[in-house]
């Protein structure tokens, strides 16, 4: 099978503990793969990225950084993409999600409410009936979350899977075989508190109640599921 390649736009804070490792072994190990069967380029670090004729799927991870900066590495992967999405599956997680609308023609900025972060719940809509990815989830899931910007405006042909009251645009599906995900499924709980208590300080600046947030953390498994899913699309 040709290897997944993870595209590496950002690396996990600090704050995570280094032997949790970093956003690319959380996605490989949500989806069941063995280090020989993934490799990642870190776009953000200046590394290129390949021929996407000879992967099986692509995945872009989070980042701290902000699509709306238009940083270079960010405009040249956003190109990679449009045509990556014609020839492998593709996968977008937060940034990369986001990066997917911004490569289409949609509209990324900073969320008029502000943060969205900790765990909540996003529903399937009807419009998942028959999709790959979200159609056996459950009408309501927990997810984890930690985002400032969002997808304000979707791009043409876009269709929205899943939502909740403060993120219209959780889960979309852009193209036939690309997909991206405002949350974090590749997340476990220890992971989503780590991130919360990396933020306490923003977090309390704005209102938000810290303990609260950290009693509302869960694991989220049918969140997880979207990997595996995905993993079963890859090309061989």
């Amino acid at each position: 099978m040709k290897p997944l390649l993870i595209i590496k736009t950002g690396r996990r804070l600090p704050q995570v503990p280094a032997d949790r490792g970093d956003f690319e072994h959380w996605i490989a190990t949500c989806m069941g793969l063995q280090e020989d069967e993934f490799h990642t380029s870190e776009v953000s670090a200046g590394e290129r990225l390949p021929d996407p004729g000879g992967v099986g799927g692509v995945v872009i991870t989070g980042s701290a950084a902000m699509v709306s900066d238009r940083l270079p590495w960010s405009e040249q992967t956003a190109a990679w993409l449009r045509l990556a999405g014609n020839v492998v599956p593709v996968l977008g997680i937060c940034y990369g999600h986001q990066l997917l609308a911004h490569a289409y023609g949609g509209r990324v900025d900073f969320h008029p409410q502000g943060r969205e972060m900790g765990t909540t719940v996003v529903r399937r809509l009807a419009s998942a009936a028959g999709d790959p990815l979200f159609s056996a989830l459950p009408a309501e899931f927990p997810v984890h979350v930690t985002h400032l910007q969002s997808v304000l405006e979707l791009p043409p042909g876009a269709t929205v899977l899943a939502s909740n009251a403060f993120e219209p645009h959780h889960a979309v599906r852009f193209r036939e075989r690309v997909w991206g995900v405002q949350f974090h499924p590749e997340f476990d709980a220890g992971v989503m508190r780590a991130y919360l208590d990396a933020r306490a300080e923003p977090l309390t600046a704005e209102g938000f109640d810290l303990a609260r947030m950290h009693q509302a953390v869960q694991e989220t498994p049918e969140a997880r599921t979207v990997l595996r899913r995905f993993a079963g699309l890859l090309e061989p």
